[in-house]
């Protein structure tokens, strides 16, 4: 036996005292702490004393036989691999322990390298099992590091980002989130819901830009039949569908003065008044909120109740464009890619590097929203199992039509100009042919490590 067994505890349960005498000997001398007991009644008693690595046990025993033992031990060693150990052994006997739990079965008289390589094998089973356990928690780890709700993201800015988004999920805090179109704010704020102890109730979004201001009003708070043409029944407004739950209030910048006045009542005072009601109704909402604009600025053209920013900004978040954190957009990509694989039935398996090269130098001026477009796009043109730059036209036609004929015409180097468009024309060439470098060197009418020597001098991704 190796190293590994060593100081293993085992336990033998046989009621033949030479057998419990041979094993605890042969076993005692290849590293294991060994224990003895006479039937599975004893055997009971001492795994309620010690808790053993192996189990070695007779099924043909007084009192309590190996079966029953099984049977009365299964919820106290879910752990513990068994080994039944029989003379009157058949294959519906091995079959039935195997059922109740044991994990393997030999039959007496047995050989001592069988006994040996019965608990090798136990132990080589555990090690795996240990391992596989290990690296489930760590995949675990990771994917919950990455992620805040439906976000995901590595950046450190982010990771600081649901970091914080955590702690305030926890509290009632009225939260005002910051950041241009399509940065995540909504999903930020769906997090920090999700994540609290409102879950379980009503997660309510409001476009406050999207509403005309003269129904607003009336679906924020409700209203009772006849306070207005065409109320004709009592209805009940988003503030109080969102009771004991949250509201989002997406866009609060495009909210009008004549309702800011009104928010900020609700925020105080915690409750709200219908359209047409002459009696106020008392809510228990948590309030997180939303904008891409300056509030401050907006506050100094009168646009925004300084009071009510400084209610809403209680504890601010501001969520970076996607330019500054670029190191997400692998991963925000591999998170795209499985979500419209599933969604559009298709088979991608990743992007090869050229085509990452286009997505990490684009400025994404529409955010994530617009990566997730233009993942969508690429995936629905895409006929191979790999993403290539011709699957991106938006991105490649911005790259050609500004970057390259930069570097073909700028100064008066021909030879600079050549190698500009060699740079252009391999990138073409490998996009064409998926990263296939032969048939790259074929397209160019080139040799093999001509082409390898200029991918190594350009500095080409393929």
């Amino acid at each position: 036996m190796d190293n590994k067994s060593a100081q293993k505890r085992l336990l033998v349960i046989d009621d033949e005292e030479n057998m419990r005498h041979m094993l605890a000997s042969l076993l005692g001398k290849a590293g294991y702490l060994v224990d003895t007991a006479s039937d599975g009644y004893e055997g009971l008693q001492m795994i309620d004393l010690n808790q053993y690595d192996f189990i070695l046990c007779d099924i043909k025993m007084p009192r309590i036989d190996g079966m029953e033992f099984l049977k009365s031990a299964r919820d106290k060693i879910t752990d513990t691999p068994v080994i039944m150990m029989s003379a009157y052994g058949t294959i519906d006997t091995a079959v039935e322990a195997m059922k109740l739990g044991a994990y393997d079965y030999i039959s007496k008289p047995f050989k001592t390298d069988e006994v040996y390589l019965t608990l090798k094998k136990a132990e080589e089973r555990e090690s795996l099992k240990r391992e596989n356990f290990q690296l489930k928690e760590r995949i675990k780890r990771i994917k919950e590091d990455y992620n805040f709700g439906k976000m995901v993201a590595k950046s450190r800015v982010m990771q600081s980002i649901f970091s914080l988004s955590a702690k305030v999920a926890k509290y009632d805090t009225t939260v005002l989130i910051y950041g241009a179109s399509g940065t995540g704010k909504e999903l930020i704020a769906r997090g920090i819901h999700f994540t609290s102890d409102r879950s379980k109730n009503s997660f309510v979004p409001v476009d406050c830009g999207g509403i005309p201001e003269n129904l607003l009003e009336s679906e924020l708070f409700g209203y009772k039949k006849g306070a207005f043409t065409g109320a004709l029944k009592d209805k009940i407004g988003l503030f109080e569908e969102a009771n004991r739950g949250t509201v989002f209030l997406d866009e609060i910048g495009e909210m009008p003065l004549s309702l800011q006045v009104k928010l900020l009542r609700v925020l105080q005072e915690n409750e709200i008044r219908p359209v047409g009601d002459s009696k106020s109704k008392k809510i228990d909402v948590r309030v997180l909120a939303a904008t891409s604009k300056n509030l401050e600025e907006e506050i100094k053209k009168g646009n925004f109740r300084e009071d009510l920013f400084y209610r809403l900004n209680v504890l601010p978040i501001n969520l970076p464009p996607l330019r500054e954190r670029n190191e997400d957009i692998p991963l925000l990509c591999n998170h795209f890619i499985n979500q419209f694989n599933k969604r559009l039935n298709k088979d991608i398996n990743g992007i090869i590097p050229a085509a990452m090269s286009l997505l990490l130098k684009h400025d994404w001026p529409g955010n994530v929203r617009e990566l997730e477009n233009v993942i969508e796009r690429a995936i629905v043109l895409a006929e191979g199992k790999l993403l290539a730059p011709d699957n991106f036209p938006s991105l490649l036609e911005k790259r050609v039509g500004t970057d390259l004929p930069d570097k073909i015409f700028k100064g008066y180097s021909l030879k600079d100009a050549q190698k500009a468009l060699e740079e252009i024309l391999i990138k073409k060439a490998l996009t064409k042919t998926e990263g296939n470098r032969t048939k790259a060197a074929k397209l160019l009418e080139i040799s093999h490590p001509s082409l390898l020597s200029k991918i190594k001098a350009y500095k080409i991704l393929s």
